[in-house]
């Protein structure tokens, strides 16, 4: 079997197979999640709906927010796929295939086949990098493309003036140019940052010749500008310039309510990454057994990983997925410190005992009280433990739970202590039994809790809009910023074609201008203005949130058709003008 894996080949081979069966099946059983989900996807139907492929819209108005290349993917899956959850998140399934190759090469390359398999292992078994290619956000694609960029770069400084000198600067700057048309110019920030401290902690060592900046310069140029040049010819520039002061607001201000502590990422990655965040600390340990090529790998990843989480730490948006970037280098290091561990160059630190312990402790009860929140419900919401009136409604969603689902949580507790217990006796080779069953926890948490959280959380309001999408009403959120009413009521480029509609809204927008806002920005809140008080010539329906529907509900025109989980939805007739 080990002549086998050895062969590069056949495992790839099984690699593919392996993450097709893990990333895959099931894409579908889930509705899309609010919002980067559901936002990502809707532009994507759009641009199938209407056949314009060529410039991104978001309720059929341009979207200044990203490029267009993930959603391109999105688009095409969804030609082939159908418009469905299914289709908008079969790319990054892709993308996991893919990355998980490029892992394994990169490892073989570096160290062994051996090690590149065990990369492969680490990486699946990583809550947060495994979970993300189940979803249909644009930050998988982003970080490979990142990765492969910042690894031709780590093969051009290892070797500036070799004979791959100019294959690597280019391949470099086109990765990078991509990487730019998937999620914006954070791509050249994130590489800056990393060329900046790597040639700083270098000692201002000469990295390359002139000839290749500008090689790399000019692929990155070419690639990562054309969609923008084609938009500007195209008369887009006010577009563009709300794409560029849409990522700078996102580094000054905590962007729609996303905000939080200074030390936000570092807690994300300690735990959603556990115990691989534990064995990339112990990876900070130098070696003296590594070879000037290892050794020049190992410091990259090392910046990478510091650069992307410095980045974000001081970014005031905070949401997850941010920092995932991270996963790529921390699986590479913790990698790296389970084979130090086996050759019995590295022991255990004193801190890791405590920390394992505990961490897997917490993340186990937190899936054992996840599933039994039926049997927590009564107690809750008897005793008024929640101060939200949202998320109380959320939480009387009717939800069917087998009863067995805390099992989950237990048997991740048993195993995780049981096959510490068992390393901590010298059994190293435990690690690789227990990446296994992560992988197995993994998925079975996500296929087990994505749905009912779902339940809880939005499928009320999703209910409500695939009604309306049969009878073709004109649908808005209010009080809320949502993305699911245009994917899920399958909202017709017509339906923003009302002329009495346009009308009030070019008015509108006219006087918020006036007033200071982003013409842009501003659509979605000029057309609710007209259902409510403008003349509508079908009905006009609403979803609020039942701690916001009073000041809907001021309005007279507008009726409470009924309330559910948390939403309040109502309704404007047109006999009502």
């Amino acid at each position: 079997m080990k002549a086998l894996l050895d062969n590069k080949y056949f495992s790839l081979g099984l690699i593919i197979l392996i993450s097709s069966v893990l990333f895959i099946p099931f894409l579908g059983n889930c509705p899309l999640f609010d919002w980067d989900e559901i936002n990502f996807a809707e532009c994507a139907r759009e641009m199938v709906v209407t056949g314009n492929y060529s410039n991104v819209q978001l309720n059929y108005n341009p979207f200044w927010e990203k490029p267009p290349f993930f959603i391109w993917m999105q688009a095409a899956s969804m030609n082939v796929f159908g418009i469905n959850e299914f289709a908008a998140r079969f790319p990054n399934a892709i993308c996991g295939i893919l990355s998980l190759c490029m892992m394994y090469l990169i490892g073989r390359k570096i160290y062994s086949s051996s090690f590149g398999l065990t990369w492969v292992l680490v990486y699946g078994g990583t809550l947060l990098a495994h979970f993300y290619f189940k979803t249909g956000i644009i930050d998988p694609w982003f970080n490979l493309l990142i990765f492969l960029s910042f690894y031709q770069l780590l093969i051009h400084f290892n070797n500036p003036v070799g004979k791959d000198g100019s294959r690597s600067a280019l391949l470099a700057g086109f990765f990078l140019g991509i990487a730019v048309l998937t999620k914006g110019p954070a791509a050249i920030v994130i590489i800056g940052a990393f060329m900046g401290a790597f040639y700083g902690l270098n000692r201002f060592r000469k990295l390359t010749e002139t000839k290749y900046v500008f090689m790399g310069l000019a692929s990155l140029i070419i690639t990562g500008s054309s969609w923008f040049l084609v938009e500007i010819t195209r008369g887009n520039g006010e577009v563009i310039k709300a794409f560029f002061d849409y990522n700078i607001r996102l580094l000054k201000t905590e962007d729609s309510g996303h905000g939080g502590f200074l030390l936000y990422h570092f807690v994300v990655l300690l735990v959603g990454c556990f115990p691989t965040s534990l064995l990339m600390l112990m990876s900070l340990k130098k070696s003296s057994n590594d070879t000037p090529y290892q050794k020049h790998i190992k410091f990259g990843m090392l910046i990478l990983f510091w650069a992307v989480l410095g980045i974000y730490t001081l970014v005031n948006t905070k949401i997850v997925h941010y920092s995932s970037l991270c996963y790529l280098p921390m699986t590479y290091l913790a990698t790296y410190s389970l084979f130090k561990l086996r050759s019995g160059e590295y022991k255990l630190r004193k801190y890791f005992a405590p920390a394992f312990i505990i961490l897997s402790s917490l993340i186990g009860l937190a899936f054992m009280l996840l599933g039994m929140v039926e049997k927590l419900k009564p107690f809750l919401l008897e005793n008024n433990m929640i101060g939200d009136k949202f998320a109380v409604g959320n939480l009387k969603a009717d939800v069917h739970w087998q009863g067995w689902e805390w099992l989950i949580g237990l048997l991740f507790i048993l195993v995780s202590l049981f096959s510490y217990w068992q390393i901590r006796k010298g059994k190293t080779k435990v690690w690789n039994y227990l990446y296994g069953f992560y992988i197995l926890f993994i998925l079975a948490a996500i296929n087990t809790f994505a749905p009912k959280i779902e339940q809880y959380s939005q499928h009320a309001a999703i209910e409500f809009y695939q009604a309306v999408a049969e009878k073709g009403f004109y649908v808005e959120t209010a009080g809320f910023k949502s993305y699911a009413y245009l994917f899920y009521s399958a909202k017709r480029p017509e339906h923003n074609q009302n002329p009495e509609a346009i009308k009030y809204i070019a008015k509108g927008l006219d006087d918020m201008e006036k007033m200071g806002y982003n013409r842009l920005t501003s659509y979605s809140l000029a057309y609710l203005n007209w259902m409510q008080y403008g003349v509508i010539d079908k009905p006009a329906v609403f979803v609020c949130k039942i701690n916001t529907a009073e000041d809907l509900l001021k309005n007279r025109l507008v009726k409470k058709l009924y309330e559910k989980n948390g939403f309040v939805f109502c309704v404007r007739m047109p006999y009502d003008n």
